[in-house]
């Protein structure tokens, strides 16, 4: 298909046709397309038990979307960081440190619901604003700032539980936890729907309408996309990346406390590796590496993609090391496909 062009003296020319590239498709859309072949993968492969496909179970699909819940909604807050062209190594040593002073507050302080809640998200957001800032005004690369972040949240969260599990249990007197925050791990509508999991689409919708409908949205592509075209514009370009830095430790500190919330304790350790899961579910999702292009969509997507596969992979008795492999071989593959697309792109102009 072609379009018409109107030449100097007013008469319709030809157009050159519209090339679509079938790559930048694939890409554009890889997480909904990965999650499509994994689905038809989990129906194939799935064992059966009595002639029922034990992937489609609905208990077994509850048990896939809240596996992913935690890690789901960290990158959520990671998609923020990546569209910027930036990265966050600390979101998984923050979900611990959350659990843990979560749990602390409650069972050794005696704090209520509410109070919990409220200082731990202004604690993740104050951890994101304090590694965005330093990030952004000595200008050091997130990779370094975020890694000291990582490092920084662990070494908190050992000093705070003092190395030791803190369970919480719950009740109305000293030492216990109020009884409504043990709806975190309960599941609802006929006891299908986990609670994390709606947790995890709300904050996933509000994200969506904050980087697609908000002029902060607007800043975010900007900055990722050319940083200093986007300074020339008039973005603020270094509150832009300490807003986005706030949203992950935001992000962080939520996913700690449903993870609290559904295990019922809080641990220094918990939360280790879900900084790469986090990555590699925004980078499934189409979200590029270089910045200035991703979506909450994609990531939702490549969230669930993952959590499937490594669904199937158990199902099928596979083990952890060849759940990684995998995982390993289609976050390669989804970043050689965004580096082709760039080439691609940058030949044509």
């Amino acid at each position: 298909m072609s379009e018409q062009k109107i030449s100097a003296a007013g008469s319709p020319v030809a157009a050159a046709p519209v090339h679509r590239d079938p790559l930048a498709f694939v890409v554009r859309f890889q997480s909904l397309i990965g999650l499509v072949v994994v689905a038809i993968g989990g129906v194939i492969f799935s064992p059966r038990r009595h002639g029922e496909i034990l992937f489609l179970n609905p208990d077994n699909i509850a048990n896939i979307v809240r596996a992913v819940s935690e890690t789901g909604i960290i990158a959520i807050g990671m998609t923020f960081v990546i569209i910027t062209a930036g990265i966050d190594l600390s979101v998984g040593a923050v979900l611990g440190l959350s659990s843990v002073v979560t749990a602390s507050m409650m069972i050794s302080g005696g704090f209520g619901l509410i109070p919990t809640i409220l200082a731990v998200l202004v604690m993740g957001i104050a951890f994101g604003v304090i590694q965005g800032t330093i990030s952004s005004r000595f200008r050091l690369e997130p990779f370094i700032v975020t890694l000291a972040g990582l490092q920084a949240a662990r070494g908190l969260a050992l000093v705070v539980s003092g190395n030791q599990y803190i369970n919480i249990s719950y009740g109305d007197g000293p030492g216990l936890a109020p009884p409504v925050f043990a709806v975190l791990g309960e599941r609802l509508f006929n006891n299908t729907v986990p609670v994390a999991t709606i947790v995890f689409i709300v904050f996933a919708a509000i994200a969506t309408i904050v980087l697609n409908t908000t002029r902060f949205g607007r800043y975010v592509f900007a900055v990722g996309g050319n940083e200093r075209a986007a300074r020339i514009s008039g973005v603020p370009v270094s509150m832009v990346k300490i807003s986005v830095y706030a949203i992950t430790g935001f992000a962080a500190a939520l996913a700690g406390i449903v993870h609290a919330g559904q295990f019922n304790f809080g641990s220094a350790n918990d939360g280790m590796g879900y900084e790469l899961t986090a990555i590699a579910a925004v980078v499934i999702g189409g979200t590029s590496l270089f910045g200035g292009a991703g979506s909450m969509v994609g990531t939702v997507a490549g969230t669930i993609m993952l959590g499937a596969l490594a669904n199937i992979l158990q199902l099928n008795n596979i083990t952890p090391a060849m759940q990684l492999l995998a995982t390993a071989a289609i976050i390669v593959l989804a970043a050689v496909l965004q580096s082709l697309v760039r080439r691609r792109e940058g030949l044509g102009r």
